[in-house]
């Protein structure tokens, strides 16, 4: 075995806090403008409805019964699925309150122990897992909207290298 160290790379003209604080003396013509079209660093997130033209014009129950699953609906869909979940909790949380209520005042005729026990829990406890189940609702919906986001962009890059 040979006992040869690395190359070691150039040092830069001058330290970076010394560069950082010169006055810049390169005109803007060499540094090129900024393009956002060109940038090769696409997010995912579209500057534009360009991208969504063609998902109108294609048509809600086309893209549902479309079985080669070209086209995705779900990122259409999220805002209703929130809503919907939004509404389900809604209804579970008043349902789950006012029978926690109800049972409680029917409870502190018998035993006023469990009464008192069941309205302080109903008042704790119904509100802290409607906020959680809130919570869960949204990072599930938002994990599958950036799945689906994430197989877009990668049949989108797929396309573009097949070249």
């Amino acid at each position: 075995m040979s006992d040869t160290t690395p190359p070691v790379p150039p040092l830069p003209e001058q330290p970076a806090d010394a560069a950082a604080r010169a006055p810049q003396t390169a005109p803007s013509a060499t540094r090129p403008t900024y393009d956002p079209a060109s940038d090769p660093d696409d997010t995912g997130v579209p500057a534009t409805l360009a991208g969504q033209a063609d998902d109108i014009g294609r048509g809600f129950f086309s893209a549902l019964f479309d079985v080669s699953f070209r086209t995705f609906i779900t990122r259409r869909l999220a805002s209703v699925f929130y809503i919907v979940g939004l509404i389900a909790i809604a209804i579970g949380f008043l349902v789950y309150f006012a029978s926690g209520l109800i049972n409680g005042i029917r409870l502190l005729s018998f035993n006023p122990g469990a009464g008192v026990s069941l309205l302080v829990a109903t008042l704790i406890l119904v509100p802290i897992a409607t906020f959680l189940a809130i919570i869960v609702l949204r990072f599930v919906i938002e994990a599958v909207v950036a799945l689906i986001a994430f197989a877009e962009n990668t049949e989108r890059t797929a396309q573009h290298t097949k070249n």
